[in-house]
């Protein structure tokens, strides 16, 4: 498979919309964020190892449910690494803001 090039984020931030219509995986990537969020201040308090490993493996499988079994399609995580944590972080933001939807929409409408 070819991976698609983007020339920065804001190529990317459609797509990654794109990839996360269904409200239930958005909850989840919301929960998955606030989840790392926790386990990384444990982890700093506790300065563990551990703690960051706990961390990321529970914030993705919440994250990656969401994908396999909901959206049905590959999370851009494996792809685009980066690119995606910064897309979690605005959809977190957004979600926060209460403008998440509307971003759905607007990337989602025919021709977009």
């Amino acid at each position: 498979m070819r991976v698609k090039q983007y020339e920065n984020f804001a190529e990317f931030w459609p797509d990654y919309v794109r990839a996360h219509r269904h409200p239930t995986t958005r909850k989840l990537h919301f929960v998955g964020t606030t989840n790392l969020i926790v386990w990384l201040l444990a982890a700093a308090v506790y300065r563990s190892p551990k703690l960051l490993l706990v961390a990321v493996v529970s914030s993705y499988t919440l994250a990656w449910v969401g994908h396999f079994f909901i959206e049905e399609n590959i999370p851009l995580t494996f792809q685009y690494p980066v690119k995606a944590a910064l897309g979690d972080l605005l959809m977190y933001m957004k979600i926060w803001q209460g403008k998440m939807d509307t971003e759905v929409a607007r990337h989602n409408q025919v021709g977009a």
